[in-house]
This record gives C-alpha cells, structure tokens and sequence, in this order.
C-alpha cells in the first residue's frame, strides 16, 4: 500500500463554513482514483495524479452550483494538508487525517 492511500476525513474552511468530506484514496503508480463523500453527496476523483506525496485531483461539483475543483495536498504520515481551488472564488484551506 503506497504512504498515500487509505480512507481520509477532511475539513475545507471554505466561505460557506467548514466543509467536512471523507476522501477515499486508492493509488496506482502515479495515479490515483478514489471518490468525496461530504455532506452533498458522493463525487467521484478525477484527473488524480501522485507525485511522492503529493497528490493532486479535479471534482465536479454540482451543489450550489456546477463547478470544477482542482485539488492538491500533501500527505505526512497520518496527516493531510493542501488546497481546494474553486475557480474564480479563490482557493480554501484543506486539512485532515488518514482514519483507515
């Protein structure tokens, strides 16, 4: 199992409030696939690439609106940190930690 992998719980602090998700991340060489689950419902990972420890993703959003994401966060041991960009509403921190 790559340092990557594994089951992830997640807070963005983004401008309508904490945005709690559970990731889930099952890599293959340099890439991954994996799905979001949050409080709108399941999205599927796109576009997952690894790089070490880095990993980077897109997500359709649909609720509120339709919009990509594009995401990239760094793993450390049981910890995860990085950034989620929305487009022209800027970016918004991202933390977490591996819970399996």
């Amino acid at each position: 199992m790559a340092e990557v992998d594994g089951t992830w719980e997640t807070t963005v602090k983004s401008p309508l409030g904490d945005q709690k998700s559970t990731i889930v991340v099952t890599s293959n060489g340099n890439s991954w696939t994996g799905t979001s689950t949050g409080a709108m419902g399941t999205t599927e990972i796109t576009d997952g690439t690894v790089d070490g420890n880095t990993l980077k993703w897109t997500m359709q959003m649909t609720v509120p609106m339709p919009m990509t994401l594009t995401c990239e966060a760094t793993v450390d041991g049981d910890a995860i940190s990085g950034t989620i960009g929305a487009g022209a509403f800027g970016s918004f921190p991202m933390t977490g930690s591996r819970t399996a």
